[in-house]
């Protein structure tokens, strides 16, 4: 079956196709079990497991690009409204690596997950991302960890408000400061290991949408919502770059040291930058947008524009106190169903689905463009 063969049957068909694989909606599988569960019922659709191991280890010049098909599964199962209606709710559930953790971090309020930290601290649960090797930028690892993190957020019971923030870096350029995020690992992936379904989509249908929608629960308790939402600060320090600035549109309190930046190079780097083309125009309107993706306008945070993505800017040594105040301020059930309505206005959940159908074929399509390839490649060569 070619690629044009794929489009036209799953342009016919993938509706029965999803309901075959998840039982008529009765099986909630994540995207990497139904890719899997696709490859198995339907031989040639997408890429086998083996096919996929085979590339997993290569440098992303080399690899055959067989993710290119799960490409054009998932754009034609994220832009049918029932079938990605389900896989959406199906990523939104709690991951089992959370669930398996809760009652330890509800015991003891804290959790290492390797790339990430969480402390609750009163009724506020603190994140630090600690990649302190490379400057927080992001691989599978960490959106598995943050992925992880934000769970158990929004799974304890005593934690009302989370707050997201770099950590102390020990890379020589910035030893002892705190960074926020340096956006995606450009050596990994130079390395092939940046990949369609353990970063790209599980990223945005993962942890940046529980960020903004919180969790699906199936507590009858619960009957008044299927969700668990809570509100969310952020606190920048340095800057965030890429992955970092798409981060912040999804939170309720942005805040930023005086000496911090944002930047989004994604032209640049040559590919999209998730789900930040979709939320920037709502934030900042079309030609903020145009100026900060297509042409990679470095933001400082005292400088006007930066209105559009922070909300408070304060001096280095006053965040601390900073964050501690816009999280109490947070805190509250009034909050919860306010943030519900005002997301509920500003990005419907069909919204997001039909930008993301879109997104999980053009941006896989970009990350084998031989431009990419050859830009991340002198990236990575520069800093070899």
């Amino acid at each position: 079956m070619n690629r044009a063969e794929r489009c036209a049957f799953l342009d016919r068909h993938v509706e029965e196709v999803y309901a075959e694989l998840t039982g008529d909606g009765t099986r909630h599988l994540r995207l990497a079990e139904l890719a899997e569960a696709a490859a198995t019922r339907h031989p040639g659709l997408v890429p086998t497991a083996a096919q996929l191991a085979a590339d997993r280890d290569l440098p992303q010049a080399a690899k055959v690009g067989h993710e290119i098909d799960l490409g054009i599964f998932f754009n034609r199962v994220l832009g049918s409204p029932t079938a990605g209606a389900h896989l959406m709710d199906a990523m939104l559930r709690p991951t089992e690596r959370a669930l398996a953790m809760l009652p330890e971090f509800e015991r003891t309020g804290t959790a290492d997950l390797g790339s990430v930290r969480a402390e609750l601290r009163g009724a506020v649960v603190h994140l630090t991302l600690c990649r302190d090797d490379c400057l927080n930028a992001e691989d599978p690892r960490q959106v598995d960890d943050m992925e992880t993190a934000v769970d158990l957020v929004l799974l304890h019971p005593g934690a009302e408000v989370g707050v997201v923030r770099g950590g102390v870096m020990t890379h020589p350029r910035y030893r002892g400061r705190r960074v926020f995020s340096a956006g995606i690992n450009l050596k990994t992936l130079h390395a092939g290991g940046i990949t369609l379904v353990d970063f790209l989509l599980r990223r945005e249908l993962g942890y940046i949408h529980k960020l903004l929608r919180g969790i699906v629960t199936d507590d009858p308790a619960r009957w008044h919502s299927r969700t668990v939402e809570k509100p969310w600060v952020a606190a920048v320090d340095g800057f965030a770059i890429g992955g970092g600035a798409q981060l912040l549109l999804v939170f309720d309190h942005v805040l930023a040291a005086a000496d911090a930046y944002v930047s989004l190079p994604a032209a640049q780097e040559g590919i999209i930058p998730g789900a930040a083309n979709l939320r920037l125009g709502r934030a900042a309107g079309a030609r903020f947008s145009r100026r900060l993706v297509l042409q990679g306008h470095k933001i400082w945070a005292t400088e006007p524009d930066a209105r559009y993505l922070i909300d408070e800017v304060t001096d280095p040594a006053a965040l601390d106190d900073a964050v501690d105040r816009a999280a109490e301020a947070l805190r509250g059930p009034t909050i919860v169903a306010n943030r519900r309505m005002l997301i509920a206005a500003e990005e419907p959940a069909d919204a997001l689905r039909r930008y993301l159908a879109e997104f999980a074929l053009q941006q896989v399509l970009r990350m084998y463009d031989d431009d990419v390839l050859d830009k991340v490649r002198r990236f990575t060569e520069r800093g070899s």
